[in-house]
């Protein structure tokens, strides 16, 4: 049976419901604003709410199904950090307080950006950029800021390695530099002969994500770092893949002079949906002064002792706002996205450094032993031990009219979310797949029995997979047609 559209539902006079009588004089509407006539459909409460009820059921989430997305980390939001965040002292807040009553609020900033220093390795942290790329963007503007005030205004390259994310180019352009593609090399890292080969006085500096967008880590990535130094350029280290990294390196103490990190990916705050996002930076030394701002700063201050402690010396703190002295600025209004900084902040302070470490660890381990069930099935391009995520591909030599979007269709009937796909852009017929720490061996078992299930099909029953998806409330769309020409409109 086929749900009613609410216009379908419409009658005349029906209303979802009742405002009260206004108590002031109606404010004069703009006329240009006003219409004559509005046909929004007539349904009561009831209807109404039953309508989008049935929409959010119809929608898949990481609260309800595995989400292996490669590249976007779709781990779990504990619950827990919904809770600190709805906390009346945080909800209650407004950023044109005095910065004396809301210490807590600023305590809580300064702490979170000792944090990610801490586990980053860096000199600093702003905490100002509100998503990845953002903060990608504020790093890229940091190196030239740092280019500029030295004086060494001939630097306009930046080097991007093929594999990159598409997000790296597109900050690189909109800071007005020019982007230059390093080649992968048969192991999936940075090749260093043409890295080498483009070294020169010209280099503002080279975005590298390590693990990078294959799942693997740059087995060279320091000699990466001493190539790019020594023409005189800096390292951006593009932090998208740090949830393989935690607790167990510091991408600060391998060379990286600025690098973004990504909240919604690392550290649990809720990914996507348009909604509010975090990409903090940490920088070097060398950057500090160019940090976004504000940031908090903590002041010692000195205080009275009670009689009962006034021979102990016990450190009185205040939090204020600051902006480093050649800031390349704000990156967004007010101070960043709190409510997101709040639930990154529980997260680790929910699992503590032994926690981080074993959240990594364990995302690393659940790439590898799905890898290793699948590899045998799927291509795999570059066969090594991956990180956090993996890249295999979906051409076959035993079903060579099935393609990659055939695969994800089809996982939809297995009630899976499609992993990403035809990404990176190196790997034909990519299948780009990241379980996280938080699915079960139980999940991972099943999406791979899925995934063998479809292998056989992809042989036995292509059709299956040609007409795919099956038993979802949206069939297969007209991509193409659905981008250029949306219904947007009940």
């Amino acid at each position: 049976m086929t749900e009613p559209l609410l216009n379908e539902l419409s009658g005349e006079g029906r209303c979802g419901c009742l405002l009260p009588d206004l108590d002031v004089p109606p404010a004069e509407l703009p006329a240009e604003f006003l219409r004559d006539d509005l046909p929004l459909p007539e349904v009561g409460e009831v209807d109404l709410v039953r309508h989008y009820v049935r929409l959010s059921q119809m929608n898949y989430a990481v609260d309800t199904g595995f989400y292996p997305l490669g590249s976007c980390t779709m781990k779990y939001n504990p619950k827990v950090n919904e809770e600190t965040a709805r906390l009346p002292g945080f909800v209650h807040t407004h950023p044109y307080q005095d910065e004396l009553t809301v210490q807590g609020s600023l305590q809580l900033i300064w702490e979170l950006q000792e944090f990610l220093r801490e586990i980053g390795g860096f000199a600093g942290v702003s905490l100002q950029p509100a998503a990845g790329a953002q903060g990608e963007f504020a790093g890229v503007l940091m190196i030239r800021a740092y280019h500029r005030e030295r004086g060494d205004a001939k630097r306009h390259i930046m080097l991007i390695p093929d594999s990159a994310h598409g997000t790296n180019p597109a900050s690189t352009s909109m800071s007005g530099y020019d982007t230059v593609e390093i080649k992968s090399d048969a192991r999936g890292n940075v090749d260093l002969e043409d890295l080498r080969a483009h070294c020169n006085d010209e280099v503002a500096g080279l975005m590298l994500t390590n693990p990078n967008t294959l799942g693997l880590f740059d087995e060279h990535v320091v000699e990466i770092a001493a190539l790019v130094h020594g023409c005189g350029g800096l390292l951006y280290g593009d932090g998208a893949n740090m949830n393989a990294l935690l607790g167990i390196v510091k991408p600060g103490e391998l060379g990286f002079d600025v690098m973004h990190y990504n909240l919604h990916k690392t550290f649990s705050t809720p990914h996507g949906g348009g909604g509010p996002g975090a990409g903090p930076v940490g920088v070097n030394e060398k950057l500090l002064r160019y940090l976004p701002g504000p940031i908090v700063t903590r002041v010692e201050v000195k205080g009275e002792h009670t009689q009962e402690h006034e021979d102990e010396d016990i450190p009185s703190y205040v939090y204020i706002w600051s902006v480093p002295e050649a800031s390349i600025g704000r990156m967004k209004s007010f101070y960043g996205n709190f409510g997101v900084l709040v639930r990154a902040y529980t997260y680790i302070c929910s699992l503590g450094a032994a926690g981080l470490r074993k959240a990594s660890e364990t995302a690393v381990l659940n790439a590898n032993y799905l890898l290793h069930r699948l590899k045998g099935l799927y291509p795999l391009p570059y066969d090594r031990r991956c990180m956090h995520e993996f890249v295999l591909s979906g051409r076959r030599e035993a079903a060579p009219d099935i393609h990659t979007l055939d695969i994800a269709k089809r996982l939809m009937d297995y009630g899976f979310h499609p992993p990403t796909i035809y990404f990176p852009l190196i790997v034909p017929e990519a299948l780009m797949i990241e379980p996280t720490e938080t699915e079960s061996k139980r999940t991972l078992d099943a999406f791979c029995e899925a995934m063998h299930k479809i292998a056989a099909e992809a042989v036995e029953h292509p059709e299956l997979l040609h007409d795919a998806p099956h038993g979802t409330p949206v069939r297969r769309l007209d991509e193409v047609r659905a981008a250029r020409q949306p219904k947007l409109t009940w």
